[in-house]
Order: C-alpha cells, then structure tokens, then sequence
C-alpha cells in the first residue's frame, strides 16, 4: 500500500523560504512521477512541481519557476520542495502525489493516484 506523508509546513513571512518533505513507501515499481500540488481556499488544486524519480525530469508551473525547486533522495524515498522568496500567493495546502512511470501532462492532478494528507504553508505579507 503507497503511502504519502508531508511534513514542514508553517507559517513565513513573504520573502522567506519553506521545505517541504514527503515520506513515500508501499511503492511497488521503481520508476514514478511524483509532484507537488497546492489548494487555496476557494480554488482548484493546482500542480507546482513535478519530477520523475527515475531519469529526474522536472516541471514547474510558472508561477513557481525560480523560485521553488522539487529534488528527490531515492535512499531516504523522499521527496522535496524547496521554496524561496515565498509569497502572500502561495498560501494554501500542499500536497504529495504519486503518479505511474509516465503521465500526459506532469502538472494536472488527474495524473496521479496516490495523495498524502496535505501541509498547511501560510506566508504572511
């Protein structure tokens, strides 16, 4: 059974940085894409970052390019979102997400199956 499990969410001000962690395991296959998601109050859940754990490709919604940065540690199955010069925008629930060995679109929620329970990044402006 794949289980997602976000840690480092908090409070910031703007300009200030956050990581994100997310602890995976259950996975049966050793290639995935995994991907950051984040859900503001009254909006869509929106696709940040996405990377493929096996090769490392990585995608960015533009409203984060620069700014955040996904990495993986296939020895700890963990995945990162490093997140810089934060913004009051960036408030919402992110979550981890787990995909197959190969989606359409890297960025659309659709494409992924297994979710974590979500952490809470408040940036204070």
């Amino acid at each position: 059974q794949v289980q997602l499990v976000e840690s480092g969410g908090g409070s910031v001000q703007a300009g200030g940085s956050l990581r994100l962690s997310c602890a995976a395991s259950g996975f049966t296959h050793s290639s995935y894409c995994m991907g950051w998601f984040r859900q503001a109050p009254g909006k869509e859940r929106e696709g940040v970052a996405a990377i493929y754990t096996r090769g490392g490709s990585t995608y960015y919604a533009d409203s984060v390019k620069g700014r955040f940065t996904i990495s993986q540690d296939n020895a700890k199955n963990t995945l990162y979102l490093q997140m810089n010069s934060l913004k009051a925008e960036d408030t919402a629930v992110y979550y981890c997400a787990a995909g197959g060995s190969w989606v359409g679109y890297a960025l659309a929620p659709y494409e992924y199956t297994y979710w974590g329970q979500g952490t809470q990044v408040t940036v204070s402006s």
